[in-house]
């Protein structure tokens, strides 16, 4: 499990895909009614990533840096980061509600009205209890773990700001760049999928 931040390159395409993928397990009776099972809590987030122009000079190495970082992952084998564009930071995003007792909350982000967990995160995030900026009093592990040394107030929103990366792998062993030009070389296509 690599720390390693996918490079942020030009030449990239605007027409990414991004999907979410479920997994159901849809069971029909010989009356028609049917039995679905979910085996997910959350989506697998899958990007398809398609480099128009990647220079490859004495100056500007932007394919190496590419292939480069493709091949230190060894494909698919190992994960990295990735800061989605559109997807990437929050503003007072709610994280939980306070008890009395509870001290340990788990950063997550919605999105529409769905709510995930958010666990690699892009610098040091601002947290606020009951609309409070909090400068003291609690530490963030290494997933996104919010531990309070003392537990914040009955009906007390919590809430954060701050901006997290995606752990993420390569979805294919191989990454086929095509040289058009002298110098000049596209990649039409390099996807990669998020993993927990």
């Amino acid at each position: 499990m690599s720390n390693a931040v996918f490079p942020v390159l030009p030449g990239l395409m605007w027409d990414v895909t991004r999907t979410p993928q479920w997994a159901t397990k849809v069971q029909r009776s010989s009356s028609g009614k049917e039995t679905r099972v979910a085996y997910m809590t959350t989506p697998i987030w899958r990007w398809v990533l398609q480099f128009e122009v990647l220079r490859q000079n004495t100056v500007v190495s932007e394919l190496s840096q590419l292939l480069g970082f493709f091949n230190a992952r060894r494909g698919k084998f190992d994960s990295f980061l990735y800061a989605d564009p559109t997807d990437s930071a929050v503003t007072l995003e709610p994280f939980g509600t306070g008890n009395g007792t509870t001290t340990t909350f788990q950063l997550t982000r919605a999105f529409g009205g769905f709510t995930e967990n958010v666990y690699d995160l892009n610098g040091a995030p601002s947290i606020y209890k009951a609309g409070v900026l909090q400068t003291s009093g609690y530490t963030i592990g290494p997933t996104g773990i919010v531990t309070f040394s003392s537990a914040p107030a009955a009906a007390a929103a919590l809430t954060w700001t701050g901006a997290y990366y995606w752990r993420v792998r390569f979805d294919q062993d191989m990454a086929e760049a095509t040289n058009f030009l002298a110098l000049l070389w596209s990649l039409k296509q390099l996807a990669f999928v998020s993993v927990l």
